[in-house]
C-alpha cells in the first residue's frame, strides 16, 4: 500500500507541545531469566484506549542449550493478549487446543473472555540453537458486555497485514484501523495498534480518528515541537490535537497505539482483568479450586504436567 498523500507532516510548534498529556517512563521487571519494561498500567495512565497492559520483552539473547523462556500455563479473564514479535520465536499453547509458534511480524490475537490458559515457551530446536528475543505484549480489556463471552484464538501473518510505505517511513498496522488501512482481525471495540519503522528525520502523523493515542518509542528518539524523547518512553497524547512526529538523525522504530477511551476503569489482579471485584474474586477461587476436568479453567492439552499458582495477596 502506498503512503496516504493526504496527510499532513506538520511538526507542532509553540504551545502544540502541551498536546504531550503524558510522559511514561516504564517500570523494570525481572520475570526471571529476562527482563521486561512495563509502561502500562501506572500510576500516571491506567490505560490508551482499551490497552491496560504493555510490555516491552528483552531484546534478551539466549545462548545455545540455555533454559530461554518458560512461562508455565497461566489464566487470563476479561481481556484479550497480544503478542508482537520483534526477534526471535516464542511457542503458544493454549486451553483452546492451540499449538502456535509466534514469528517477527505477525500477531497473536488471544480472547480470554471469561477464562482462558496458555504457556509461552522457548522450546524444542530454538532452545537447542539458541536465539535473541525481543517484542512486545500487549492487553486490551474487553468492553463489559463481552468480559465473559467465549474464549477465541486468532493467529494473522506478516504476509496479511497491511504495510504503508512513503516519505521515509514504512508502517505495518497490526490491529485496528489507521491511514487509511484496516487490519484484517475483527475486534470488540475501536482501536490501532502499528510498528513504525521511520528513517531520520522523517515525520509521522499521528491519525487523527481515534480519541486516545499514544506512542511507545522502541529505538532512536522522536522530537515533538522541539521537545526530544528517546527509547524507553511512551507519550500519550491529549485527544483532538493533530500531532506529528520526527525522528531523530538516526531514524526511529515507534510502536502506535490508541482508539477509544473505555467506558469505565477496570480493575487489575496478577493476570485478571474486570469491570468489577466480584469477576476477579469469582476468577480467584476457581483457579486456586484447580478442578481442571470441570471447573472453569482448563489446562493447555500438551501442556499440562505444570501450572502457575495464583498469588497468595
Amino acid at each position: 500500500m502506498s503512503w496516504n498523500p493526504a496527510l499532513d507532516p506538520e511538526i507542532p510548534i509553540g504551545d502544540a507541545v502541551d498536546a504531550i498529556e503524558t510522559v511514561i517512563a516504564p517500570r523494570a521487571r525481572d520475570l526471571g531469566g529476562f527482563e521486561v519494561r512495563r509502561a502500562l498500567p501506572s500510576a500516571a495512565r491506567q490505560m490508551v484506549g482499551p490497552f491496560i497492559f504493555f510490555d516491552q520483552i528483552g531484546p534478551v539473547e539466549f545462548l545455545s542449550g540455555q533454559r530461554g523462556i518458560d512461562i508455565r500455563p497461566h489464566p487470563h479473564i476479561g481481556l484479550a493478549t497480544v503478542t508482537y514479535l520483534l526477534q526471535g520465536r516464542l511457542h503458544h499453547r493454549d486451553s483452546l487446543g492451540t499449538d502456535q509458534w509466534i514469528e517477527p511480524g505477525a500477531v497473536n490475537w488471544m480472547n480470554a473472555g471469561y477464562g482462558i490458559t496458555h504457556s509461552e515457551r522457548t522450546d524444542g530446536a530454538v532452545r537447542e540453537t539458541g536465539q535473541t528475543l525481543g517484542g512486545i505484549q500487549t492487553w486490551v480489556a474487553l468492553p463489559e458486555e463481552l468480559e465473559e463471552g467465549q474464549a477465541a484464538f486468532e493467529h494473522v501473518g506478516a504476509e496479511a497485514l497491511p504495510v504503508l510505505e512513503g516519505e521515509g517511513k514504512t508502517v505495518r498496522l497490526v490491529l485496528g484501523d489507521a491511514w487509511g488501512a484496516r487490519a484484517p482481525l475483527d475486534l470488540p471495540s475501536e482501536m490501532f495498534y502499528a510498528d513504525a519503522r521511520l528513517a531520520p528525520d522523517a515525520q509521522l502523523p499521528l491519525p487523527d480518528n481515534h480519541e486516545d493515542r499514544g506512542v511507545y518509542v522502541l529505538q532512536g528518539e522522536v522530537t515533538v515541537a522541539g521537545e526530544t524523547y528517546e527509547a524507553g518512553r511512551m507519550l500519550v497524547f491529549r485527544p483532538g490535537d493533530r500531532i506529528s512526529l520526527k525522528a531523530g538523525g538516526q531514524g526511529a522504530r515507534l510502536m502506535v497505539l490508541g482508539g477509544a477511551t473505555m467506558g469505565g476503569p477496570r480493575y487489575i489482579w496478577w493476570n485478571f482483568v474486570a469491570s468489577s471485584r466480584d469477576k476477579i474474586e469469582a476468577a480467584k477461587e476457581a483457579w486456586r479450586a484447580g478442578d481442571w476436568a470441570h471447573g472453569r479453567f482448563r489446562l493447555p492439552p500438551e501442556d499440562d504436567r505444570d501450572f502457575i499458582p495464583a498469588p497468595e495477596r
